[in-house]
């Protein structure tokens, strides 16, 4: 049975290989932006981030502990801003399965684990970003209920 809990230091070469993965997607979508095959991280990165209480990453792991999936999280909120009000946003910056764990449920397990927590922590709503490259990603997270809240938009010169 696949479970989720905060990620560790031993985790960090199964994301890093998760990372390339999501970098390939992107890479094949969108040469023109993405380099491939690379990480957004690299592992001494890492190591701050999963250590960081304000950018918690969640892993989907298996029964043996093997790294189905991750869950990259920012906990975000604009104080005393002119126009925004205070609201605490968890964001998912990146989320990725392992594409020989896709179909299994994983993307699912990792996102309800990600809903409880920003409940848990009293977030008022969760946001992340889908690249229009990606309409696999943009259709599971429409499945899971999100809806769009603002569109990037670009004009290549």
């Amino acid at each position: 049975m696949n479970s989720v809990r905060r990620a560790t230091q031993k985790d960090i070469p199964e994301i890093l290989e998760l990372l390339i993965q999501v970098d390939m997607v992107h890479h094949n979508g969108r040469p023109d932006i993405f380099k491939g095959p690379t990480t957004k991280y690299n592992g001494e990165q890492l190591a701050k981030i999963i250590e960081d209480d304000k950018t918690p990453v969640f892993v989907c792991v298996n029964d043996d502990d093997k790294v189905l999936g991750h869950a990259f999280c920012i906990h975000k909120q604009e104080l005393n801003d002119n126009v925004l009000t205070d609201i605490k946003t968890l964001y998912i910056d990146d989320i990725c399965v392992d594409e020989k764990a896709r179909g299994k449920h994983v993307g699912k397990t990792l996102y309800d684990a990600v809903v409880e927590y920003a409940k848990k922590e009293g977030f008022y709503n969760i946001t992340l970003n889908v690249w229009s490259c990606n309409p696999g990603a943009m259709k599971f997270y429409e499945a899971m209920g999100l809806v769009p809240q603002k569109v990037g938009m670009e004009q290549i010169l």
